[in-house]
């Protein structure tokens, strides 16, 4: 039986697409093993969104190489969509796939098993229209799956590259979407996080077909579908009826990762975000009022060009008074190809360096304020892995991270637990019969 490892880069968007990947190479018959181990075929999944994510992929398609030179080595994804000649200049590639035919990537690796030569399946994305079903069974993260409704985005910020090798907005049938969540449900998934490259956007290229609150409100008819969750999404993406609606729904999960990226007004004009300040922050208050419980997290770069001090004042003001849950943290990364990358007053990597850590220790409180005001209380966890101490860990419907002791298998399982101790990462809590 022949072997294929993969290794993936990148979001969770990269993580379900090489896991849809692996399934037809299991169902061709192929032996899915580690990376680390030697393999028939290695497939690469790339990842783009910055210099440094493409010098990794660079770095992981010659550890590939090396592992076993008699093996074919499958790319894909951002960085082949993007630099399609750069990757299969690399000696040792045989297959380079952009991000889209990914369906195809037997048939193209087993291709290239026949001959010598290269193949390049690389097009122009932006000239792509449908979206593109992979028959698959729902990416697994523990006891949550991973479902991609949605692929593209035309937003454009200046520092992000990914409209460019994504290509426009196309979203996924509602039937293929039920589909895949009835499959997940039947494997026992009770979560279901749903995902894409801009998730708000979901519907955008329908004329009068389902919109995200559709897809929301028909997986909750789904028999054992206990909790869902929206990945991420934009701000002016939540309108007030969007916002009642989902709190009407008692499956849905009252957390939103809304990207913030800054608190000042004139770097967002620069980064082409389409809201002020006051906007999100309007936003956030209405989620607020209607899910009292929500938690919010959400997305800040740091040192994008021209960021004063100021700036990065104005930013962790907004971030402290808008009480997040917790803090992603990126230092700016020119990527070539972006308006930002060409931008005047480049700040320092000294400076991106303390701003990134400034925000980073704000994000740690944030986190305890926010379980310590959970504390005491009794809460729904679904319970995903046990550690090396013996502590189970799951997550509350608002994300909060919880580990209790227990003689049984928890994994899981979603039971009512009391939130008893707050701890560095996570809330200690118990189970009993309240």
């Amino acid at each position: 039986m022949p072997k294929v490892a993969f290794y993936t880069l990148g979001c969770k968007v990269n993580q379900y697409e090489s896991d849809a990947m692996a399934e037809l190479f299991k169902k061709r018959g192929y032996e899915l093993v580690d990376f680390d181990d030697v393999a028939d075929v290695y497939v690469i999944n790339t990842c783009t969104v910055t210099n440094e994510g493409a010098r990794k992929s660079r770095q992981i398609i010659r550890q590939a190489i090396r592992k076993n030179p008699e093996a074919k080595v499958a790319v894909v994804g951002c960085y082949a969509q993007l630099e399609a000649e750069e990757v299969s200049c690399i000696p040792g590639v045989d297959v380079v796939v952009g991000t889209k035919d990914r369906h195809k990537i037997v048939d193209l690796v087993e291709q290239a098993g026949k001959n010598d030569g290269k193949i390049i399946e690389v097009e122009d994305i932006m000239h792509t229209k449908n979206f593109e079903e992979i028959a698959f069974r729902g990416h697994r993260q523990r006891t949550r799956a991973f479902l991609k409704i949605q692929e593209g985005c035309n937003m454009f910020c200046s520092y992000c590259i990914i409209p460019y090798v994504r290509g426009p907005v196309r979203s996924r049938t509602l039937e293929g979407i039920i589909r895949e969540a009835e499959n997940l449900a039947g494997d026992g998934f009770q979560e279901i996080v749903l995902t894409g490259i801009h998730l708000g956007l979901y519907g955008a290229d329908f004329k009068g077909g389902p919109t995200l609150y559709d897809v929301i409100e028909r997986l909750s008819r789904i028999e054992g579908v206990k909790r869902i969750r929206l990945s991420s999404i934009e701000a002016m993406e939540l309108n007030n009826d969007f916002i009642k609606k989902l709190a009407s729904i008692d499956s849905f999960c009252h957390h939103f990762h809304i990207p913030l990226q800054s608190g000042s007004d004139r770097i967002l004009k620069l980064m082409n975000r389409r809201y002020t300040t006051a906007e999100f922050e309007e936003r956030l208050q209405f989620i607020r009022d209607v899910m009292p419980n929500v938690g919010i997290t959400t997305d800040v770069i740091v040192g994008f060009p021209g960021e004063t001090d100021e700036d990065f004042e104005m930013t962790r003001e907004l971030i402290k008074r808008s009480g997040f849950s917790r803090l992603h943290v990126f230092k700016f990364s020119p990527r070539k190809g972006t308006p930002a990358a060409e931008m005047p007053e480049q700040v320092p990597a000294a400076v991106k360096e303390l701003r990134s850590r400034e925000l980073i220790k704000l994000s740690r409180r944030l986190e305890w304020n926010f379980r310590e005001g959970f504390t005491g209380r009794v809460m729904d966890v679904l319970f995903e892995e046990r550690d090396s101490r013996g502590l189970y860990h799951g997550l509350t419907g608002n994300y909060i991270r919880v580990a209790v002791r227990s003689d049984l298998d928890l994994r899981n399982l979603l039971l009512p637990v009391r939130l008893v101790e707050n701890r560095d990462e996570y809330i200690l809590g118990e189970t009993k019969k309240f």
